[in-house]
Order: C-alpha cells, then structure tokens, then sequence
C-alpha cells in the first residue's frame, strides 16, 4: 500500500506544480474546455436516449407487466448510462491529449526542465507523434472496451454487480488513465507501449495511486479540465521516476524550483536530444 502513496503523492505534486506556475496551468486547461463540451454533449443525448435505447432492444419485454418490465429496462438503462459515463472517463484523457498533443508536450518538458534543468525530445516530427499518440490511445481503448464489456455483463450478478464490479471498474479506469498521461513523457523517451505497460505494471499499486483517484475527481463535472495540466505535470514526475531518473517520490520541490527564475520559465537551459 506505500507504493499507492506514492502514486498518490505525483498527482499531488502535479497539481502542486501548475499552482505554482500559473502560465502553464491556464496554457494546459484549454485542451480540456474543447473535449469537455463535446463530451458533455454527448452525455446528455445519451442520457435523453437511453431508455429509448433500451425499449428497442428488450422488445421481448413489451408485452411483460408491472414491475417486470420497468425493473428490466430501468436497470438496462443505468448500465447503459454507467457504461456510457465508465467510457467517457477513460476516453477523456484519450481525446485531450490528442486534441492538445503540442500544449501537454510544451508543459512536460517544462516539467522536466524544472527538475533537471533539461528535457528529452523524441525528435519526430509533430505529425508523426501525433500519429504515434492516437495509435496508441487506440490500443488503450481496445484494451478497455474489452474490459468494459465484461464488467457490463458481470453488473448484471446480483450483489457483486453493484458492489465488487464498480471498484474493479475504477481500477481499470485508472490504471488506463496513468498509462495515457505517462505516456506523454515516457514516448519523448523513446519508450514503447508495450514498455510502458510493462513499468506500470511493475509498479501497479502507484499507477493505481496515481490513477483511480483521479478517476473519481473526474466524475465530477469540469473537474476533468481543471486537473488535467496537474495531472499532465504530476504523471511527467512519476515517468522520472519509473525510468529511473529520479528516486522514489522524486527529488523536493524547493531543489526543483531552482531550475526555474520563479514564474515557470527556464534559466536558458538547452534541450537535450532522445
């Protein structure tokens, strides 16, 4: 359970970071405001349509009477509104950081560069990352529709459905959600998908440390957007961490500013090459 802490503590460190550099924090929100209103625009026409959703796919049920019906189709209608609301907070992250690919690349590195005084660059050019990003997320999500579609059959297991399902839930949720924001340091890096996976794995309780409870924050409405450039910062000092670039919880927050004049700009420090 330390390692959890651990995972715990980046995220706060994240958003300890951005408070600290208010440039960076308004730079890395607007990524967030364009997805937000996309999605919560399809949360709503989804949750206008889910009980005709469920009345066209349970036609066997029209001529059931009361309370059978209404019990079937209510409890339908939830898990497809859960299912909904499961997909979207995973996706997210997904979608902001392909829509805001250059603003969450520009905040890791000055991330970096307030650590070490220096950031690594990939070197590629911006349309292939953005290829290499999109990708990606897209393996993330094949991964989590397929676990998205397990727990929306296990929901329907009397008990377990609504107690042990939701948790496992968050769990997929936010082990996923560490991986996508690490992912913005560790492919500067070089480092593969596979990799990546690999050292999360490695280091499961702090990826769910990191995750889940960021997870839960985004439940919340335009939660989401205000984390995220902490969420970026935060999961670009675990990716120092999880390539052994620094030690465990990372070096302290004043021997990190030093690399900074104060507002968040670097002392004419050089990029260092991948």
């Amino acid at each position: 359970m330390r390692d959890f802490g651990v995972g715990f503590g980046y995220l706060l460190r994240g958003q300890k970071w951005v408070a600290g550099h208010g440039r960076w924090f308004g730079f890395g929100l607007l990524p967030g405001l364009v997805t937000f209103v996309l999605y919560v625009g399809a949360l709503v026409g989804l949750f206008y349509g889910a009980d005709d959703l469920t009345s066209w796919a349970t036609p066997f049920a029209d001529d059931w009477g009361s309370p059978w019906q209404g019990l079937l189709r209510g409890t339908l209608t939830f898990l497809v509104f859960a299912l909904g609301l499961f997909l979207a907070v995973i996706t997210f992250t997904a979608v902001t950081l392909l829509i805001g690919q250059p603003f969450y690349e520009s905040l890791s590195e000055a991330v970096d560069r307030s650590e070490c005084g220096e950031a690594p660059e990939s070197g590629l050019p911006l349309w292939r990352e953005l290829w290499i990003s999109a990708r990606d997320s897209l393996r993330v999500l094949l991964r989590v529709a397929f676990y998205g579609v397990l727990l929306f059959a296990a929901g329907f297991i009397p008990v377990v459905g609504q107690t042990v399902v939701p948790a496992i839930g968050f769990g997929v949720s936010g082990f996923f959600l560490a991986e996508e924001l690490t992912a913005v340091a560790l492919q500067r890096r070089g480092v593969e998908f596979k990799q990546r996976l690999a050292m999360l794995r490695g280091r499961r309780m702090a990826a769910l440390g990191f995750g889940v409870p960021l997870t839960l924050a985004f439940l919340v409405p335009f939660v989401a957007v205000l984390l995220m450039p902490g969420a970026v910062a935060g999961a670009t000092l675990m990716a120092r961490e999880l390539t052994g670039e620094t030690a465990a919880g990372g070096a302290d927050d004043d021997e990190s500013d030093d690399a900074t004049d104060g507002t968040g700009r670097t002392q004419g420090v050089p990029h260092r090459a991948a």
